[in-house]
């Protein structure tokens, strides 16, 4: 092996924070090596975001052929091929990731290295290319940015049959008859409602009380009734105790529920009950990092590791993993290892949207949560049927839900389950960071009809 090749700084991973990230530092002057074990563009644009979002299109489009006739449309039967599915999937995906690279490899003062990293120190690592040689780099400056990968729950059996994960459910060229989701957050819950509007029969296991744990009880309730109103079955409060390999290929799993056990057979299966972080490859221990329980990277505010010089960001690190927060996390370090700032993850708003169908988009504290601090809260909830805009698309499930401090007015979160349910939380989110009282909303002029305007009415329920 030669002599470490010496850098200003050096970025593991090329996703949604690493790559910005590593661009900047080069477009500063700073000998910069980016490391990729795989694919640029990280989980989001190749197994994440990008193409989950693609076939979430493909299976609205479905179900809106289905619903033709409720618009006075007339089609004929309706089938879905998954084999155009995919591909239009891919090549959304590849289109994506090569302008990603694109913009990396023209970077001037910045290298692209295809391969694994592995801490030989705190400011030294080999990189095992892909082509079998390695390198040795040095750098003042290291940030881990390695993301998390799909796992398996301690379920007996469940190692030892056919099973698909949030990447390999979508290279599926076929329909599943029956498809078997075990875990009801927000990767079982997308994959569910998509696979059920292909035409799947679709089973949805969920270990405790209500689908997504962190929702308010109302909210949860009400995504289940939309599930089920698709079609989906829903099991709370359901244990999988075993998995077994059935006749013809098929999957059994073994439940028990508050009706006792019983046993659901399918032709497939999808695991979606959490991520584990991407730490094991790295040697951490060769540079002194610490880890938590579950081996995410402990961080400060400022995403210091306890190694001085090393930072990680993005899924790696636990806590909120969404893109949006990986790309806030490399604004945090341009700011501060570029700029001299003193920005930090402290207080920042947590927007997100889960892609059922209507959307569920959430931002700030939950009534549940905002109770739980010992605030005193108003709620403003209004079903989504007042909403003239929704009815006339005939998209009225759902409601808007937004929590607002009894004392100052200011909106403290809010949840919307409905039409452009995202959308809306957005306007919300932006009200919260000019920290403007719900009265400015209530009494503005949104145009009509548009979704907008819903904001009017739901506030007009606090007076």
């Amino acid at each position: 092996m030669n002599q470490a090749q010496q850098y200003d700084a050096v970025i593991i991973g090329a996703g949604q924070g690493g790559g910005p990230l590593a661009t900047a530092l080069a477009g500063a002057g700073r000998r910069t090596a980016l490391i990729e074990r795989e694919h640029v563009g990280g989980a989001c644009i190749n197994v994440g975001c990008t193409p989950t979002k693609t076939m979430v299109a493909s299976a609205r489009a479905a179900y809106l052929a289905r619903r033709s006739d409720d618009y006075g449309v007339q089609t004929g039967p309706v089938s879905v091929d998954m084999a155009v599915v995919r591909r239009r999937k891919r090549d959304i995906v590849e289109r994506f990731r090569g302008h990603s690279q694109q913009q990396i490899e023209e970077t001037d003062g910045l290298d692209l290295l295809m391969g694994e990293a592995s801490f030989t120190g705190p400011k030294s690592l080999d990189v095992r290319l892909q082509d079998g040689a390695t390198l040795r780099l040095a750098a003042e400056t290291i940030v881990i940015n390695t993301g998390a990968r799909p796992v398996d729950p301690p379920v007996e059996g469940l190692d030892r049959v056919a099973r698909l994960n949030s990447t390999t459910i979508m290279e599926l060229d076929v329909v599943p008859e029956h498809l078997l989701v075990l875990g009801g957050g927000y990767v079982g819950l997308e994959f569910g409602q998509m696979f059920r509007r292909f035409g799947s029969r679709v089973t949805i296991v969920q270990r405790g009380p209500r689908l997504l744990a962190r929702e308010d009880a109302d909210v949860a309730d009400a995504v289940a009734e939309v599930l089920r109103e698709d079609g989906v079955e829903v099991l709370l409060q359901t244990d999988a105790l075993r998995a077994e390999q059935a006749p013809g290929g098929r999957v059994s799993l073994v439940v028990r529920g508050p009706d006792g056990e019983r046993t659901l057979t399918g032709s497939h299966l999808l695991v979606a009950v959490g991520r584990a972080p991407n730490t094991d490859a790295l040697d951490l221990a060769a540079a002194g990092v610490e880890t938590g329980e579950r081996g995410h990277i402990r961080v400060n505010e400022r995403l210091e590791t306890n190694v001085p010089g090393i930072y990680a960001i993005g899924d790696v690190v636990g806590g909120p993993a969404f893109t949006h927060i990986s790309y806030d996390d490399f604004r945090i370090l341009r700011a501060n290892l570029l700029e001299g700032g003193g920005r930090t993850t402290a207080d920042r708003l947590v927007p997100y949207t889960v892609f059922i169908d209507p959307q569920l988009g959430r931002v700030g504290l939950s009534e549940e949560s905002a109770r739980e601090q010992g605030r005193a809260v108003r709620v403003a909830r209004m079903p989504m049927s007042r909403v003239a805009r929704a009815l006339e698309v005939d998209e009225s499930r759902g409601f808007l839900k937004a929590i607002v401090d009894a004392e100052t007015d200011q909106i403290l979160g809010c949840a919307i389950l409905g039409l452009e349910g995202g959308e809306i939380m957005a306007m919300l989110q932006i009200a919260m960071l000019g920290h403007l009282p719900y009265p400015a909303l209530r009494d503005g002029i949104f145009a009509h009809p548009t979704l907008a305007e819903s904001l009017n009415n739901l506030f007009a329920t606090l007076d």
